[in-house]
């Protein structure tokens, strides 16, 4: 190896501390060029654990990942223990196929931890958002594992308290609501400390936005930032 060799050049996992590492695998692409230019690879990474840490759910979350989400046309989304009902009619208007989702739920933690497992192991679908409150570091480290043997798109939702905990994920986010739609604070990620928040616009849409209570027939599946709590 000659001694002027880059380091970034000597193996994938290296980078310098003062430059963004590059992608191991494929990257799906945020929608926010805001956003992206502040990422690893320019976009959500797939094959590994992202962690989403919020002070409640509803701050915008979903309508960050929706660009995403749609990219990965026609895989399947899996949505894990989500705290509210999806709204159908949101999902539609912005180009999310009903078909495509799949909501799911465990009786226990233990069930949600081992159908997330079993699904990032399978690899079929092209996204899982897992919405989790106190996870031990061992399972987390699972979910990483079997989130490396697949290309698939694994987010977990997660209390902003537990930004003060170790976690395996190779991208970490706060989010914060603002007028415009989010403030994200990178708390994690391969490569130099953010210097500042990134400010993300978010566009809602009447659909999305709208506080109505809605029925769903019962195969309809979809997100929505603002709906009512689940009845489960």
């Amino acid at each position: 190896m000659g001694t002027h060799a880059k380091v970034e050049e000597i193996h994938p996992s290296l980078w310098r501390a003062t430059q963004l590492a590059r992608a191991h695998g494929r990257v799906v692409e945020t929608g926010y060029p805001v956003l992206s230019c502040e990422l690893p690879g320019g976009g959500w990474p797939t094959g590994a654990l992202i962690d989403l840490l919020v002070s409640q759910s509803g701050v915008g979350e979903l309508r960050l990942l929706l660009p995403a989400l749609v990219a990965l046309t026609p895989r399947p989304v899996a949505l894990l223990q989500p705290p509210q009902v999806p709204n159908a009619l949101g999902l539609s208007y912005i180009g999310l196929e009903l078909e495509r989702i799949m909501r799911l739920s465990g009786a226990t933690s233990a069930d949600a931890l081992w159908s997330a497992e079993q699904i990032l192991r399978a690899g079929t679908c092209g996204a899982l958002i897992f919405w989790a409150q106190h996870v031990r570091a061992s399972s987390l480290r699972r979910l990483h594992l079997a989130a490396q043997s697949s290309e698939t798109l694994f987010v977990m939702m997660r209390p902003l308290a537990a930004a003060q905990d170790a976690s395996p994920a190779v991208l970490r986010l706060a989010l914060r609501p603002s007028a415009d739609g989010l403030v994200v604070d990178v708390i994690k990620r391969r490569g130099p400390a953010a210097s500042e928040p990134i400010a993300v616009s978010l566009q809602p849409t009447p659909l999305l936005m709208s506080t109505r209570r809605r029925t769903l027939r019962p195969l309809e599946v979809s997100v929505s930032d603002t709906v009512e709590p689940a009845h489960a």
